[in-house]
Formats: C-alpha cells, sequence, structure tokens
C-alpha cells in the first residue's frame, strides 16, 4: 500500500516540478490502544504507529523560495523564507508553517525547498493525520538540512505548531506516536516526563479493525477546548482541597468523590473519567504483557462508556458502533477513539471475522442513519522514517 502511496506521490512531484525528488519520507498516522483525553492531563496513554502513511517528495529549491503541494487537495501556498511566516488563509498549510516558524525563529539552517505531500490515512477518523503532517514535515527538514534535532524535538515542534498556527490544544500523544513508534509493539508514554518504553503487542489470533463512521460534528475543535478548561478548572478544585496532589495522577477516585460538591456535576464527571482512565492504561499494559486480551478488551468498552457518560465527547453514531460490536461474540472490546464527536470507532476481534463483522455492523449502520460505513484493517507499524525503495 505504501509503495503505490509513494510512486503516486512521486509521479506528482515529477509532474509538479519537472524533476525527480531527491528524498522521500513517510509519516504514519495512529491508532490509542487506550488512554483517551488523558495525554494532556498528565497520564500514561498506550498509542502506536499505523500502516497508513502521509509521503512527502522534497527537493531542494536552491533558492528562498518554498513550494508546498497538497496533491490530494489540489491545492498548493509558495512563499519566500526571507518573509516573515506567518498563518495563512489555507488551513492546511499552516500545519506546516507551524513547524518551519519554530525552525528560522531556532536559527537553524533551512533552505528552500520544493514539495509534495499525498495521504491514505482517512481524514477526520481519528487517525491524526494532522501528527503526521506535521511531524513528517519536521522530519523531513531535519533530514534534508541536518538541524540536529532529536526525535523528541521534532514532536515537541509538531505540538506547538498545532497550538500556535492552527489553534487546537492537542496533547503530545499523537506526535509522539507517529515520530516514536515502533513495528508491533505499543508505546507506554508518560505525558508529564516523556519518558516511554515499548510493549509488544502480539495480536497473533485477532485483529484491530477501525469502523470509520463518516461524520465529524462541529463540536470536535470547540469541544475539545472545553473539555481541557473543565478538567483544568476542576483539578485546581482538587488542589485546593488536597494540597499533596500535582497532578490527575497523584488524584484518587476517593478524592474526586469527597470532592464532589465542590467540582459540581458536570466537572466531577469530567475529572472521575480522567482519574478512572489513567488507572487503565495501566491495567491495560499488565493485560498486553500476559497475553489477557479478553481483560484488554473489557478494559476498551469501559473507555467507551465513561466517554460517552462521564467526558461526553461520543455522539450517537459512535454510541451504536460500539454498542452493536458488543453484542457481537467474535468482538472482544470496542470504543471510540480520538478527540470524539465523530471519526472511528476501535475494535479488537477474533481474526478470520472480519468480513462477516464488517458486512453485519455496516448493514445495521445503514439501516440506522443512512450512511456507509468505512472499515480499516491496520498493523502497527514504524514511525515516521526516510523511505529508501
Amino acid at each position: 500500500m505504501e509503495k503505490q502511496l509513494v510512486r503516486e506521490t512521486t509521479q506528482h512531484f515529477r509532474v509538479t516540478f519537472h524533476t525527480e525528488p531527491q528524498h522521500l519520507f513517510l509519516s504514519p498516522g495512529r491508532i490509542n490502544i487506550i488512554g483517551e483525553h488523558v495525554d494532556y492531563n498528565d497520564g500514561f496513554v498506550l498509542p502506536a504507529a499505523i500502516d497508513k502513511y502521509i509521503c512527502f517528495a522534497v527537493s531542494e529549491s536552491h533558492s528562498p523560495n518554498c513550494t508546498i503541494v497538497a496533491k490530494d487537495l489540489k491545492d498548493s501556498y509558495t512563499f519566500c523564507l526571507d518573509n516573515a511566516i506567518i498563518p495563512v488563509g489555507k488551513m492546511w498549510a499552516n500545519y506546516m508553517l507551524g513547524v518551519l516558524s519554530q525552525l528560522v525563529d531556532r536559527n537553524l539552517p533551512v533552505k528552500g525547498f520544493n514539495i509534495v505531500f499525498s495521504s491514505n490515512i482517512p481524514i477526520g477518523a481519528g487517525l491524526s493525520s494532522s501528527a503526521a503532517l506535521v511531524c513528517g514535515f519536521g522530519f523531513a527538514m531535519n533530514d534534508i538540512f541536518g538541524l540536529g534535532l532529536t526525535k523528541e524535538e521534532i514532536a515537541l515542534i509538531g505540538q506547538k505548531s498545532e497550538h500556535a498556527f492552527v489553534g487546537v490544544k492537542c496533547g503530545i500523544m499523537d506526535q509522539f506516536a507517529s515520530i516514536f513508534g515502533k513495528k508491533n509493539h505499543v508505546i507506554k508514554l508518560d505525558c508529564t516526563s516523556l519518558e516511554y518504553e515499548y510493549h509488544k503487542a502480539d495480536f497473533a489470533n485477532y485483529s484491530l479493525l477501525l469502523f470509520d463512521s463518516n461524520v465529524k460534528h462541529t463540536h470536535l475543535t470547540s469541544g475539545y477546548n472545553d473539555r481541557r478548561a473543565e478538567v483544568e478548572r476542576g483539578l485546581s478544585i482538587l488542589k485546593q482541597n488536597f494540597p499533596q496532589i500535582k497532578s490527575f495522577r497523584d488524584c484518587t477516585e476517593q478524592q474526586v468523590d469527597d470532592a464532589k460538591e465542590f467540582l459540581g456535576d458536570t466537572i466531577y464527571k469530567r475529572c472521575h473519567f480522567v482519574v478512572r482512565e489513567i488507572a487503565r492504561v495501566l491495567e491495560a499494559v499488565k493485560a498486553l504483557d500476559g497475553d489477557d486480551f479478553e481483560k484488554l478488551g473489557k478494559l476498551m468498552y469501559e473507555t467507551h462508556d465513561g466517554l460517552s457518560d462521564e467526558y461526553e465527547v461520543s455522539c450517537n453514531e459512535l454510541d451504536f458502533l460500539v454498542s452493536t460490536a458488543r453484542n457481537e461474540s467474535t468482538v472482544l472490546g470496542a470504543r471510540m477513539m480520538g478527540g470524539g464527536f465523530g471519526g472511528c470507532s476501535i475494535n479488537l476481534v477474533k481474526k478470520g471475522t472480519e468480513a462477516e463483522l464488517i458486512a453485519t455492523i455496516s448493514d445495521a449502520y445503514r439501516k440506522t442513519f443512512n450512511i456507509e460505513l468505512n472499515a480499516y484493517m491496520v498493523k502497527i507499524s514504524n514511525g515516521t522514517y526516510r523511505y529508501i525503495d
């Protein structure tokens, strides 16, 4: 699949710039097995890079001029490094400009370039195509121009780009997973210290199946930012009541319960979810290490229930997908994945049953919502890398 993506991206570069690209890079999307909405709450997460990518074909322009071509959008943006790099009207370009702005601000030796990028990561499905974009671009600039950045620095630069040039206050998980991914391993990431460890994810008898709801409700950005504000307020209240608490990781369910009258119903629910979700990640690591997939599936269902009922970032379509999967004996666990209000559910299913399950759930979804369902089988892959044919 990646070979076709590389071939088509290279051909578009050739047609656009009348020469071969000097460099090729692949930057993956990601899944998160468990640990949703805790990456910005000092929690642990359990993401992995997947075998769906953005491909970057790049050459130096031998001038201060830069041209970025978004093949899939049939759009391009040209600018000069001699001018200030600021956000522009093309939102897709701002992801990359936000990265470049930081490189220039650090006085790193970036030069003019021509770039074509194309993706087979489903857009809007909660697979972090935006993280793949900022990290892949940052990785390419670092590699081509010898900037000397570490992988961690590239991930942080990507995160800051989304904050400053796009306006989404994302956590670090997506960028970290895209850069640090390792084939057949999940990453247990400490979102406070950025310490991480790999855990083998041997899904030999199981498959990871994504059901794309094909809806994206308009609450995503506003809802995401609202949740961040709510849990920040909640943590402030918890600290006032329990001075020993420094982050949600230090907090217990009992403390959240004891502070309920100060938190109020809504913020109580948000905080309760966060504390339980941080604990679920640690339980999931133990389950994976012990090949206890029944336990892992149970934890996935618990996460979805919390995201739907307490954090309130699900939607009717995602709830339907998970509840329908819950009634299928071949599904061990399912939950919504990503920011919410649409996108994908992730399902842990018995290998060999995927086609029948896709047909069953697609039919039920079509009859209920009159929407066609997209299904993707994904494998856990390596992080961003230079592609050599």
